[in-house]
């Protein structure tokens, strides 16, 4: 068992922007790396090597390479936005093979950023579910391949811990980046509402889905997401001055425990940052006692997205998934949010950030989740992941930072930071802090 060879985005950027590397050199690299770990790992629903070798030669041709922020830095998409050329078939069978006519926003920022597009990751259909798998495919945590990478951005997080790529797009509608960069040991942040374009599906399920980064380190994912939304000052991480700072270790809902391992994650960050001086206390969340708002909004909107498509191709845990969403949809009401956020708003008086676990058990098995049926992916789902959701009802920013290893699992630990809007600074700063205190994070998994 060996290390994969690793180097941040941040220093790639450098080395091409110095003319001591090339974009082809850092393309060809990340698609050796792909092609040694991708078929034990099963991260890419495409890979674009002559494509990418395209995009490459053009970039070095470009007279402002050395001034782009992520000059010749490969990337990986989430197959579930636009990318100029290919088709976008968002996990499914039931969509659309006809290659899309333009970028999406995020894509075409981060081009015009001098990031080379490498390939499209995987995702569960319709980005509806927190496990990676379709027919035929099981995309693997890197860390332990018996576990799930998580989902639904499950192929973005498991490439970038596989060390395929430094950088790699996810979208979030209920923690979707959070949940899989938990389960792989990388950091992922979902930004509050507006910060980055969305245009995710039809709705954006109702607000409540972002586009975001997954990297290996917080400086790459703050580089990355201060392109994507178009603010470079986010790239420039600061110290994180004192924080009144709330630690929540309980579950959100009766229907999950929490793991004693993860628990202690969150428990342990805090006495941490209490160290470092910071003012640390136990509270209690308020989280929404009524679920139907995330229910209606989680179905409703994958209903919005399968219009249009032929249902008898989707899977039927997928198809069950809409049907309901199209009985619930009357259920989607502004003011349920309201409520949520004067609650959390009176909460947020007395902090400035709240600390969670990321997950509330170590990641499922890795199999075919596709095969099951809607209610035993439901219940696995809420049952290991029920922590993320809030943040995307109200759209706050929040994050997954990596904090060790589970015992049992052999995979990563890691707690979720959360923050009122405007809060992402804030997040990247405590994140820098957690990394740094506690020696960094092992940047990719051990190859197997």
């Amino acid at each position: 068992m060996g290390d994969s060879p690793f180097t941040s985005a941040v220093v790639v950027a450098e080395q091409v922007r110095s003319g001591v590397s090339s974009p082809m050199e850092q393309v060809e690299a990340a698609l050796a790396a792909i092609a040694e770990r991708e078929p034990k790992i099963q991260a890419f629903a495409a890979v674009l090597g002559d494509q990418a070798r395209a995009e490459a030669l053009a970039l070095s041709r470009r007279p402002d390479l050395a001034t782009l922020p992520l000059a010749g830095v490969p990337v990986a998409i989430k197959d579930v936005i636009p990318v100029a050329g290919l088709p976008m078939r968002e996990g499914s069978g039931a969509t659309s093979a006809e290659p899309r006519a333009a970028d999406h926003p995020v894509v075409a920022r981060l081009r015009a950023a001098g990031a080379v597009v490498v390939g499209l990751t995987t995702l569960p259909e319709l980005a509806v579910w927190g496990t990676t798998d379709a027919p035929g495919r099981i995309t693997r945590n890197p860390w332990n391949p018996s576990r799930t990478c998580g989902g639904s951005s499950g192929g973005a997080a498991a490439a970038v811990a596989a060390g395929m790529v430094p950088l790699a797009h996810g979208t979030d509608g209920l923690g979707s980046i959070r949940i899989p960069s938990a389960n792989c040991g990388v950091f992922g942040i979902k930004p509050g509402r507006g910060v980055v374009p969305s245009e995710l599906g039809a709705t954006s399920w109702f607000g409540m889905a972002e586009n975001g980064p997954i990297a290996t380190t917080v400086d790459d994912a703050a580089l990355m997401l201060s392109v994507i939304a178009d603010r470079p000052e986010l790239a420039r991480i600061g110290p994180s001055e004192p924080l009144r700072i709330a630690v929540a270790s309980g579950s959100p809902t009766f229907l999950a425990t929490v793991d004693p391992q993860w628990r202690d994650a969150a428990v342990r960050a805090g006495t941490e940052l209490t160290g470092s001086g910071h003012d640390v206390k136990p509270a209690t969340l308020p989280y929404p006692v009524n679920l139907i708002p995330v229910l209606a909004r989680w179905t409703a909107g994958t209903a919005a997205d399968a219009e249009g498509l032929d249902r008898r191709r989707l899977q039927p845990r997928t198809r069950r998934h809409v049907a309901l969403g199209r009985a619930l949809g009357r259920f989607v009401r502004p003011q349920q949010v309201n409520r949520l956020e004067d609650s959390l708003r009176a909460f947020f008086e007395n902090y400035d950030v709240v600390i969670t676990p990321a997950l509330a058990q170590p990641p499922l098995a890795a199999t075919t989740w596709s095969e099951r049926s809607w209610l035993s992916n439901i219940v696995a789902n809420v049952r290991y992941a029920p922590l993320s959701a809030l943040w995307n009802l109200v759209g706050w920013p929040a994050a997954s930072v990596p904090v060790g290893t589970h015992s049992h699992s052999g995979t990563p630990l890691a707690v979720q930071i959360a923050a009122p809007p405007g809060g992402e600074a804030r997040i990247l700063a405590l994140a820098a802090h957690i990394e740094r205190v506690g020696g960094g994070w092992p940047r990719v998994a051990p190859t197997r």
